[in-house]
């Protein structure tokens, strides 16, 4: 009898450690799928996710909608600005005049609508709508809306939720449009820094050389003239290295014809770095100042260095004077926005477009000290985001 006993304890115990393998298979089968069920969903809202960066249009909504309605189990879906119906994926027409007045009214009044709708064709199976706001900054763009046979708890919470996620979206693209506003806002300002002292003094020495060097004056009117097309054409917030190093070489051409042989410019480049985009107009104010402050009130010689070296991911800039210098302390106010642009012109103007463009870490680095000379240093990403072009 004790072996008996022995022998069914052991089966027992064989049972139970079974059961206990295959509950952690299952829950680990379970997890399997979970995650898997989360990457999906991940990858389709990834797939949507650029489109609807581009804002609430017809050709945005057309190209996510049926990313959206994957998210959604495939049932039925229709995306609604605040006017009309933009897109829609299962939706019959005959649905689409009662669905814009649903529409309407979930707008009208920011909150979910979950309604009967009615159909006069016996064959269709759907019986129920949910529609969701699709709101930006607390202000009501549009609408979500989701057919079934039966608005279940669970498509009214994944409809919802859904549907924020798409506003989130929208509010990025808003914040988009926001941030090309701002940067052609800056460029615009920077454009009227250019220095009016600057072109009087152009203009006074292309003048000097009419009659003593007539070609001479000629190749420095061309000069002026691509650097006033340059420096003024259609807004772009981003121009290639090369371009902007051209640009300064017709600048510094205008500028040796003031100094003469008291200004000495270095350039260095190393040339495969020229093809990389840069931030528009970030170059020239940086030379200006250098020039302005490294020449006026120092007597003698003084020299300006340019050097763009390959770094990697990166492009290291620098602009360096052998100037007065200046107090960092003033320095600060300058990048702060606290002091008169003639004190620096452009630098708080391109510090926080780099930063805008590229990060806080891409903000402008600068030496300097009273009687030290000016050294300023920026950095530029190779590969950026295609927004930012």
């Amino acid at each position: 009898m004790l072996y008996i006993a022995l022998v069914s304890s052991v089966i027992a115990v064989a049972c139970a450690g079974e059961l206990v393998r295959r509950s952690l298979h299952n829950r680990r089968h379970q997890r399997v799928l979970a995650a898997d069920a989360t990457c999906a969903t991940l990858h389709t809202a990834a797939l949507a996710a650029p489109a609807l960066r581009r804002g609430l249009e017809p050709e945005s909504a057309g190209r996510a909608i049926r990313h959206v309605r994957t998210l959604l189990g495939g049932a039925p879906v229709a995306i609604f600005d605040t006017r009309e119906p933009l897109s829609s994926s299962g939706v019959e027409s005959a649905h689409l005049a009662e669905a814009t007045k649903l529409a309407a009214a979930v707008i009208a009044e920011k909150r979910m609508h979950v309604r009967k709708i009615s159909c006069d064709d016996p064959s269709c199976q759907l019986d129920s709508s949910i529609a969701v706001p699709l709101v930006a900054d607390d202000e009501p763009l549009g609408a979500l809306l989701v057919f079934s046979p039966t608005a279940a708890p669970v498509l009214v919470n994944a409809t919802r939720e859904v549907a924020r996620w798409v506003s989130g979206q929208l509010e990025l693209a808003d914040l988009d449009r926001s941030r090309a506003r701002l940067a052609d806002a800056e460029l615009r300002a920077l454009r009227l820094q250019i220095s009016p002292h600057f072109v009087y003094n152009c203009l006074t020495a292309i003048a000097s050389f009419m009659r003593t060097d007539p070609m001479r004056a000629r190749r420095l009117l061309l000069d002026f003239a691509d650097f006033a097309r340059y420096s003024f054409r259609s807004s772009r917030n981003l121009t290639t290295l090369d371009e902007e190093l051209r640009s300064i070489d017709r600048y510094l051409a205008l500028e040796r014809a003031r100094f003469g042989s008291r200004l000495r410019v270095t350039v260095r480049v190393a040339p495969e770095v020229l093809p990389v985009n840069v931030p528009f107009l970030c170059l020239q104010p940086l030379v200006e100042n250098a020039i302005r402050h490294g020449m006026e009130g120092k007597p003698g010689l003084g020299s300006v260095g340019v050097i763009a070296r390959d770094a990697g991911a990166e492009v290291r800039i620098s602009v360096e004077d052998d100037g007065v210098g200046m107090d960092p302390a003033r320095l600060r106010e300058i990048l702060a926005g606290e002091a008169a642009e003639s004190a620096g012109i452009g630098l708080a103007n391109i510090d926080g477009r780099l930063r805008s463009m590229f990060g806080d870490s891409y903000g402008l680095v600068i030496e300097t000290g009273i009687g030290a000379g000016t050294k300023v240093n920026l950095r530029v990403p190779k590969f950026l985001p295609h927004h930012h072009g």
